[in-house]
């Protein structure tokens, strides 16, 4: 039979929580960077956008494997929100020069394109996810979540307590 000292149980016990890190939820979402002035958008704010049901997603990897559902979702078009920040951009010929990082709490991150958001139907299905499972966004353990949900690989930019939007320009 096994036996450890309980030091050792306890040293286990630590290196587990510390391996087992916190993530952070979110009550907003702050858009910085290449734009005229930051903005915070809270989740009062972010329900004030016109609300459209997406429905079930299957969530799956890289792979195709499925990893799970994420039932009976309503979100706000990403485009929507980003519609009221004025790019810090000489003229709009350069919008095409703009890609937006979102940023996770736990520094988990994806990028979409300015043409990817506002040129393409790509734009008419990327989600701030306002409820899950009748569930308002402020009570889900994921906190703000963006969806993007005509993805192939849906989790891949399933982004959960969306904490940042970085605004950028290519150069």
């Amino acid at each position: 039979m096994f036996r450890i000292s309980f030091t050792a149980f306890l040293f286990l016990i630590v290196i587990s929580s510390v391996a087992q890190e916190q993530v952070k939820a979110t009550t907003s979402i702050t858009i910085s960077g290449r734009i005229k002035s930051p903005k915070i958008f809270t989740t009062v704010a972010i329900e004030q956008y016109k609300v459209y049901n997406i429905g079930d997603v299957v969530i799956t990897n890289h792979k195709g494997e499925t990893k799970g559902t994420a039932k009976e979702l309503s979100g706000v078009l990403l485009k929507d929100i980003l519609k009221s920040i004025e790019l810090d951009a000489e003229s709009p010929k350069v919008f095409s020069e703009y890609y937006f990082t979102c940023v996770a709490s736990d520094g988990y991150k994806v990028v979409f394109s300015w043409n990817e958001l506002f040129n393409t139907a790509s734009g008419n299905t990327v989600y701030i996810v306002t409820s899950k499972d009748h569930k308002p966004m402020d009570v889900l353990d994921e906190s703000i979540l963006m969806i993007s949900s005509a993805d192939v690989h849906t989790g891949r930019r399933y982004v959960k307590n969306l904490q940042s939007i970085i605004v950028r320009r290519a150069e």
